[in-house]
């Protein structure tokens, strides 16, 4: 029995590769990275037709032409769908975010942006990935962590949705390496969840850190709090020495909360998170998106949910995203509107091709004296969409010599009349109708 007792040779507890989904421990209970390199959007902000025909729609979790659908149909992300029993830290380093719930706020974050949602009761949201750059590719990188919420803490009625903007997101900079302070203490610098309800509230060991390091850069993480479980994960680069050993991307390490982490990078910029957190230590239960204290208030809360989930909800989509030009903001359902200080360089740079492609609209509009068919939706009347097909045919010209607005919204209107034959007579090469 000792040979399995004994512990492994070297500085980590456990060191082993990444999925998508990362291995967590106790108070975390679910993280997920990944990276998507989507094409300029159209007027839906969604991929175009023919980059998304033949994929399993609403279960689309393998990169074809760079990126991958997940739950969306039109738009990448997640529609509709539940949490109960946790909390949940969502950081979308590059790319937006759309977000309504079942609470009555919507919103936009990103480009590195954190939001926090603690629900410890049935709630209900979408969080869809807008395509916002309507003339250049729209790369995302999204990181999101489960923290849970302990038994006491189960089923009370406070639901929080916050946000905060990356210009207040606290960040140490030293010696070629930046370090996000998403949680916990680092560097002189302080973060806690704004939940009402969270494990996360500064006093519970809890740290989360997100740290970029340039090519040859060294950085020191000192200790976790004591009987604080611990791991890091190296989620982009080459390779680095981590407390002395070789360690190469997409590695997991389960470290000792005493230990002290010194990192040096090699020769290729790296990104590494660290998770910490004292354990909650309950017995819990967990199926799908419900996490309770036994397995009979799972099975409660999911009928709850199944009976429930489209009465509770008040928008009218399930995969609803906000104006393509909404910038930042959350939108509580008091009308309050929360902004950010101000538009990042990333922000900025997406809000001008957008002005570009809004004013590329109206000169084409006007250079073909017909009206203007902003509004196409998919409500819109099939002669209507009809028309539109026509007017643009009536130009003569192959469509490679149309100008670009009006290319945009021709395909536009004949990918709605092609959905809308494929919701009448069935599907076809594995397109679906619009949410």
């Amino acid at each position: 029995m000792a040979f399995f007792l004994r512990r492994p040779k070297g500085p980590f507890i456990l060191r082993e590769g990444m999925a998508m989904h990362w291995d967590t421990e106790d108070p975390f209970i679910f993280a997920s990275h990944h990276e998507d390199d989507y094409p300029k959007g159209n007027a839906q902000m969604a991929p175009p037709l023919q980059e998304i025909s033949g994929r399993n729609l609403g279960r689309d979790y393998q990169k074809f032409f760079g990126f991958r659908m997940y739950n969306g149909k039109v738009v990448p992300g997640f529609p509709l769908h539940a949490h109960w029993g946790y909390e949940t830290v969502t950081l979308p380093q590059l790319g937006y975010v759309d977000h309504s719930d079942s609470e009555g706020n919507t919103g936009r974050f990103g480009f590195g942006d954190v939001q926090w949602v603690s629900a410890p009761c049935f709630y209900e949201h979408c969080e869809m990935y807008p395509l916002v750059d309507q003339e250049n590719r729209n790369p995302n990188d999204i990181t999101q962590l489960m923290i849970a919420l302990p038994l006491e803490m189960k089923n009370l009625p406070e639901i929080s949705v916050n946000t905060v903007w990356k210009e207040r997101v606290p960040s140490v900079c030293s010696g070629g390496s930046r370090v996000q302070v998403i949680c916990g203490d680092f560097g002189g610098q302080t973060a806690a969840s704004p939940s009402i309800h969270s494990w996360a509230d500064g006093t519970h060991g809890v740290r989360i850190l997100r740290i970029e390091m340039d090519p040859g850069a060294e950085i020191s993480i000192d200790p976790a709090a004591e009987g604080a479980n611990r791991n890091l994960y190296y989620v982009s680069g080459d390779r680095a020495e981590i407390m002395g050993e070789e360690v190469v991307w997409n590695t997991r390490m389960k470290i000792g909360a005493s230990e002290e982490i010194g990192i040096r990078n090699g020769r290729k910029p790296s990104v590494l998170w660290l998770l910490e957190g004292i354990p909650i230590d309950q017995r819990m239960s967990m199926f799908g998106p419900v996490m309770l204290s036994n397995d009979t208030e799972v099975r409660q809360a999911m009928q709850s949910i199944r009976k429930q989930e489209l009465e509770r909800w008040p928008w009218e989509l399930v995969d609803r995203v906000n104006p393509m030009d909404s910038g930042r903001f959350l939108l509580r359902k008091d009308g309050t509107r929360e902004m950010p200080p101000e538009r990042s360089p990333s922000e900025k740079a997406f809000m001008h091709a957008v002005e570009r492609y809004q004013k590329q609209k109206e000169r084409g509009d006007q250079r073909h004296g017909r009206q203007k068919i902003i509004g196409i939706h998919p409500d819109m009347p099939e002669i209507r969409l009809h028309a539109v097909v026509a007017e643009v045919s009536s130009h003569g010209l192959p469509a490679d010599e149309l100008p670009d607005i009006t290319r945009r919204y021709f395909a536009l209107a004949r990918d709605l009349l092609f959905r809308r034959r494929v919701m009448q007579h069935g599907s076809h090469d594995g397109a679906v109708g619009c949410a």
